[in-house]
């Protein structure tokens, strides 16, 4: 599969005409708990060359690819990254921080990863990760039967705000290292951790009977979190931003120079 991922990547460099700058793997797969049959989702941030920026009109700055083959491939353009990096975006965050990693060009990601720590708004990534949780919860409402990939929705990001809460930090994209730092509830623990073998032998859209000491737990850990969420720091000065994407496109277009 990731000979079939990496040949994706370059054909979409050819036809794009871009440089991916940097690629992962995110979703279950990155957190760590994939069913058998769960789709590989790449993401990339990319560049194009330097005169692409300079035009009167906004420009498209994502690029999708029709899912095939089980691959949901999606990326996007380096201005927009930085854009979304100055505004705390967790997905982003978790993207560069994946554990699985498809191709980094060291030089080229490294304005924008040296500016990661300085960026992180822990209340912006609380109230993201608290409302993905929430709208989960709120689709299995009612509901005798649940995905089990729908608890697992709930309780990851329910267990990084407490991560954040506690740190002020990105919490980490592994489900294991969460659950291992910030879920001292022993049932609860046990509770997860059969799902989860389940989960890792059948398929995503399995089910488990209602769970009421995890429903309680959901509850209970919403009300919670919202009171302890908290504030951000000012956001950083744009100038380092626009320093940053002037040195990431003069990189990666002298080396793009270099090539041909």
């Amino acid at each position: 599969m990731k000979d079939i991922i990496f040949k994706k990547l370059a054909e979409i460099e050819t036809t794009r005409r871009v440089n991916i700058i940097y690629a992962c793997e995110s979703g279950s797969r990155a957190w760590g708990f994939p069913s058998k049959d769960s789709d590989y989702d790449v993401r990339f941030i990319y560049v194009h060359p330097t005169d692409w920026y300079v035009s009167v009109f906004q420009k498209r700055d994502v690029i999708e690819m029709p899912i095939d083959s089980d691959i949901d491939i999606c990326g996007w353009d380096i201005k927009k990254a930085f854009g979304l990096l100055r505004k705390s975006n967790a997905a982003l965050f978790e993207w560069l921080e994946s554990p699985i990693v498809y191709r980094k060009i060291e030089n080229g990601i490294g304005p924008m990863m040296s500016l990661c720590k300085e960026a992180f708004l822990p209340g912006a990534a609380c109230w993201h990760y608290l409302a993905m949780a929430r709208n989960t919860m709120k689709g299995i409402e009612n509901k005798p039967l649940v995905r089990i990939k729908s608890y697992c929705y709930i309780l990851r990001p329910i267990l990084c705000c407490r991560w954040i809460v506690r740190h002020r930090t990105q919490p980490p994209v592994l489900f294991d290292t969460l659950m291992e730092h910030c879920l001292r509830e022993d049932k609860i623990q046990d509770k997860v951790r059969h799902m989860l073998q389940i989960k890792e032998k059948g398929n995503e859209s399995d089910t488990v009977a209602r769970i009421p000491e995890l429903d309680r737990f959901f509850t209970d850990e919403f009300a919670r979190i919202e009171k302890a969420i908290p504030a951000n720091p000012k956001k950083p000065n744009v100038d380092s931003f626009d320093t940053a994407l002037r040195k990431t496109l003069k990189i990666c277009n002298a080396s793009i120079k270099a090539q041909v």
